[in-house]
């Protein structure tokens, strides 16, 4: 997309051969135009699945998963990675591993909002070793709900994440393949 690709290479800062800060529109600041522009492509892409629900996890995902669930006319679940006094019972809950904080978190959502019935799209902000995506379909297949795809703003096409994933089965779609950030610069995959 290349929008998207265009505001990495102008307002992302290579901070390490791994790590792109992009708080500037996505993550910490969000650019409204580019997350609609984000989710029209997500939508486009994913149209003919029959979209019922999208997940994400907060935070970062959710303007993108809101976005996309707006064009798509579906509502949004966002998996909470901590426990609040009014999400507590009737939870499906999954372990995630984030390389980037190096923590181990428990995200959770209610199974009053996801049903066997339901044709479920998971959106993330970056894929990078894949754990994120694995827990969100963890989360689905305990509801026993279908899963029609991975929605991805960022992939580190770097690392492991995409090939994991589609061993496990899984559709991924990625907005912005970034291929290296060596030296302090972005290349993106050429398609």
């Amino acid at each position: 997309m290349q929008a998207l690709e265009q505001k990495i290479l102008t307002e992302g800062i290579v901070l390490s051969d791994n790590v792109l800060k992009v708080d500037a529109f996505l993550n910490h600041q969000i650019d409204p135009v580019l997350m609609q522009k984000i989710g029209k492509e997500f939508a486009a892409r994913f149209k003919d699945q029959g979209i019922t629900k999208i997940i994400t996890i907060e935070a970062s995902g959710i303007a993108p998963a809101v976005m996309a669930g707006l064009e798509l006319g579906v509502p949004v679940i966002f998996a909470r990675k901590y426990q609040s006094l009014t999400l507590k019972d009737d939870l499906y809950r999954a372990k995630v591993y984030s390389f980037t904080k190096q923590t181990e978190s428990t995200i959770a959502i209610s199974n009053k909002h996801i049903h066997s019935t339901d044709n479920v799209l998971i959106i993330d902000d970056f894929l990078a070793n894949g754990q994120a995506a694995l827990g969100l379909a963890d989360l689905i297949h305990q509801a026993n709900a279908n899963i029609v795809g991975i929605g991805i703003v960022i992939e580190k096409s770097f690392q492991t994440g995409r090939e994991f994933l589609i061993e496990k089965g899984y559709r991924v779609e990625s907005l912005a393949r970034i291929q290296s950030l060596n030296d302090g610069k972005v290349t993106f995959v050429q398609e």
